[in-house]
């Protein structure tokens, strides 16, 4: 039996991801926050469990990839696709059909994509090739947040257009792009070895510390910057 835990995990993650996407049409944006986190936490769970366990199997590999695309995948592309209906229609979302939103769901397709390449590529078992679709979702829902609380005044920046735009074909190609990125896998806790992971989270908690609900997507931003110096200066990921 406890080679289902893992299962069990990977599907409260898709169940998570369904429940924020029906929050998300009902303009329950904090729920679905809520809903988001969970699938996170599940994610990370299923994968600590199959490895303390030692029960992967090739059924936990292809569900995790079929839960993930839609907690990581289509949710953010609903997001995406609601903040662009906002920004064009600037009287709330309706919950039509606004055809000039539909290319948010473009992320999906990226995501899905680079989930596929993951399950086939062996290079990344320690390290990542490109963004994660977990981490794209944070910015996303840092996004989100900035929206709903209109945080240092950029609500209505955050809603236009062009600039949703630009970040959906950003974060599509940084999904399946094949800039080294670190994971937090530790093989030990001390300081030797885990440099970047730990200065990484000592500034992230400094960003949640100055800019509170802001603070989300700048986090994915330093790791990214992070990620993009390591790999541009030729110093390995690891």
């Amino acid at each position: 039996m406890k080679k289902w835990i893992p299962n069990a995990l990977t599907l409260l993650n898709l169940f998570l991801g369904c429940c924020a996407l029906v929050a998300l049409f009902n303009q329950a944006y904090l729920l679905a926050i809520g809903f988001i986190a969970g699938g996170l936490i599940a994610d990370f769970l299923d994968g600590a469990a199959a490895r303390i366990l030692q029960v992967n199997s090739p059924l936990g590999k292809e569900l995790d990839s079929f839960a993930d695309m839609v907690t990581f995948g289509v949710v953010p592309g609903l997001i995406l696709y609601i903040l662009i209906a906002e920004g064009f229609s600037g009287g709330g979302f309706s919950g039509q059909l606004q055809w000039s939103a539909l290319p948010a769901f473009v992320l999906s397709a990226f995501s899905g994509l680079r989930l596929a390449k993951f399950n086939l590529d062996t290079r990344q078992s320690q390290t990542f090739l490109g963004l994660p679709t977990p981490s794209s979702t944070i910015f996303v829902v840092g996004l989100l947040l900035i929206w709903h609380f209109n945080s240092f005044d950029l609500g209505s920046t955050i809603e236009h257009p062009v600039l949703l735009y630009t970040v959906v074909l950003i974060l599509s190609y940084l999904l399946t792009c094949e800039i080294p990125m670190f994971s937090f896998k530790l093989k030990a806790l001390g300081w030797k070895g885990n440099e970047v992971r730990f200065s990484f989270l000592a500034i992230s908690l400094l960003l949640v510390f100055l800019l509170q609900e802001a603070s989300v997507s700048a986090i994915i931003l330093i790791y990214l910057l992070i990620n993009i110096s390591l790999h541009l200066s030729g110093r390995k990921v690891s």
